[in-house]
């Protein structure tokens, strides 16, 4: 008796609906959404300066941990903070740049807003507000961003929107493929370096830490990263990018613009931190991410797995912002 032919091609969307229906059934990665433990506590303030490479500013640690209080170690490297963005508003809306670092490059842990548009930005700061903006893992840092979002004026959330999309975008991430990656430990929601401890089998995951762990929780916007992503993810990323991966979603470059660099109101992802991106990826997933932009995301994120996310927040993070 002959047996059925089937395409490959059903077969593979076979096989990659199967793997999303898992993917789905498991918890978010861990190493995607790092979570402090309780017992996690800022070091106590001794008086002395702190400093950072190439500056000659200096903060004790006391300021450098005033959510109201940004550092500002290279002034030379944007125009001067608007109030809101500098020290925020007490006691509700904690400075953009405490978080976001003064260039707004951010990290692992939180957005880069530099260069973005103005309009997105208005737009995520009204979605976390309205609660439709929100995170796979509720233990996460989202709730600091909603606090803001809805204690800030209108007015606040503009000037600090044409702020930040005003400055350049630099590069401050190193993708590398690798088998294994150095094991880490969790500093104030991102992954650093356990010093010590040796390196272990990277799998199916993104290990992204700072060059210097130290300089990077200073608040400093030149700290710089280093992201572990598995063997061939920046090509398999790159393909998925250009053609949609074969129909299982669409290309980046229609909405996102040429080098992923942004379109209008479309924001960038060249040069963003590949965990964030992930998180994003699997947040629009996962529904957790409902706002003004998820009606046009969810049909590109529904049809992919853990590893197709991986291998795009690979690729566009190795590109040039």
């Amino acid at each position: 008796m002959r047996r059925p032919a089937y395409s490959l091609l059903a077969i593979a969307a076979f096989v990659s609906a199967q793997a999303v229906s898992a993917d789905l059934a498991e918890q978010p990665p861990a190493w995607a959404y790092p979570v402090n433990t309780a017992n996690l506590n800022a070091s106590p303030d001794d008086g002395a300066p702190q400093r950072v490479p190439g500056s000659t500013v200096s903060y004790t640690a006391s300021q450098i941990h005033d959510r109201f209080n940004s550092p500002v170690w290279h002034p030379e490297d944007q125009p001067p903070l608007p109030e809101v963005v500098a020290h925020g508003r007490k006691p509700d809306v904690f400075a953009c740049a405490w978080c976001h670092r003064s260039a707004a490059l951010g990290g692992p842990d939180n957005a880069n807003l530099a260069g973005l548009p103005a309009s997105y930005i208005v737009q995520q700061m009204a979605d976390f507000r309205s609660g439709a903006r929100t995170t796979s893992v509720p233990k996460r840092n989202i709730q600091g961003m909603i606090a803001v979002a809805k204690g800030a004026t209108d007015e606040e959330v503009r000037i600090a929107a044409d702020y930040l999309s005003a400055l350049k975008p630099t590069p401050v991430i190193r993708v590398v493929e690798s088998e294994t990656a150095p094991k880490t430990r969790v500093v104030d929601w991102h992954l650093a370096v356990e010093s010590g401890a040796g390196t272990e089998p990277l799998a199916r995951r993104i290990i992204e830490v700072p060059e210097d762990t130290e300089q990077y929780d200073n608040r400093d916007s030149r700290a710089r990263f280093i992201a572990y992503v598995p063997p061939g993810s920046m090509q398999r990323g790159q393909q998925i990018a250009a053609t949609g991966g074969g129909g299982k979603t669409q290309q980046c470059a229609a909405c996102h613009g040429p080098g992923l660099k942004g379109l209008g109101p479309v924001p960038r992802l060249a040069g963003l931190s590949p965990t964030y991106v992930f998180r994003q990826l699997y947040d629009f997933r996962s529904g957790a991410r409902a706002g003004a932009s998820s009606a046009a995301m969810r049909p590109v994120v529904e049809n992919l797995g853990v590893d197709d996310m991986i291998a795009l927040s690979a690729y566009v993070s190795s590109l040039s912002p």
